[in-house]
């Protein structure tokens, strides 16, 4: 698991930089490069990656999606990290985006790798049909804006001490962090042009295997080392944000998590064998350090 984890981290860091070699040079690229290349694991290109052997499909395509992927992702990290939003001084052991060269240059360099995922995605070197092309920035567009990560961010800071129900946490988290699991288990099928009904199918597996990375996240808040998780750990209460764990307790979140991914393991069993490596990160997910 670790090795492939490397490799594919490796693979598309590789692409990244070679990406941003053929940039015009800016003042940004810095700031940039800093918040997409500070060692993390690329689970959600792993994802893509896995989803992506069910359905044959391209190792090199894929690792160019997993590019968009993790620009996305990374924009929305250092955009949480911003003190009017969670503010959040490590990232990864590093100090923050914005602690490293300050707030205004940290949201325009958010701003930019935003940007430069549909630049990736509309690129010559990702080789399928334009059709295709604006099927993936159409389904990642929605993903990260107000229906995904934008959305799911500003519904995170507007319930913090609040008493929110499960299903609106469950919605929440979701938006901010399922959407982009979803997009990481429906562009294989775009890519592939399978039918609208088993995308929706993958898209509602995206969204729960999400749900389940974050899970997995607020347990290591609640009870995981700072040093192990590289970022301060127990703020989630001293901020009252509303999780699952703040609702259910840390056991009864335990136990839902064990009975989320019983029941994703049960959906994606019917692909058999080629679905063992999902299976696998999704084990992975559940049992990261806390």
């Amino acid at each position: 698991m670790q090795l492939e984890l490397n490799k594919i981290a490796k693979d598309t860091n590789i692409f990244l930089k070679s990406f941003l070699k053929k940039q015009n040079k800016s003042p940004l690229i810095h700031p940039m490069s800093y918040g997409l290349f500070s060692g993390g694991k690329k689970i959600r290109s792993k994802v893509l990656v896995d989803v992506g052997k069910i359905f044959n499909v391209d190792y090199k395509k894929l690792i160019i999606v997993g590019a968009a992927i993790e620009c996305i992702h990374s924009y929305s990290l250092i955009h949480d990290d911003l003190p009017c939003m969670d503010n959040d001084m490590l990232r990864r052991g590093k100090p923050s985006t914005h602690i490293k060269f300050g707030e205004s240059t940290a949201v325009l360099a958010g701003n930019s790798l935003l940007t430069m995922a549909y630049e990736i995605l509309s690129n010559d070197s990702l080789k399928i049909s334009d059709e295709v092309k604006i099927n993936l920035i159409k389904k990642i567009s929605e993903c990260s804006g107000h229906l995904g990560i934008a959305g799911g961010q500003y519904l995170d800071l507007s319930y913090e001490h609040k008493k929110v129900s499960k299903k609106k946490i469950i919605e929440m988290e979701i938006k901010k962090t399922g959407k982009l699991f979803s997009f990481c288990c429906t562009a294989p099928l775009i890519i592939k042009k399978r039918s609208d009904k088993e995308i929706k199918f993958f898209d509602n597996v995206g969204s729960e295997l999400g749900l389940l990375f974050q899970i997995a996240d607020d347990l290591i808040d609640h009870s995981g080392k700072s040093s192990t998780a590289g970022k301060k750990t127990k703020k989630d209460k001293k901020q009252g944000k509303a999780t699952l764990i703040s609702l259910l307790g840390h056991k009864n979140s335990i136990k839902y998590s064990n009975n989320l991914i019983k029941r994703l393991k049960n959906k994606i069993n019917k692909y058999g064998p080629k679905s063992n490596d999902l299976i696998n990160t999704l084990n992975f997910i559940l049992n990261r350090k806390r």
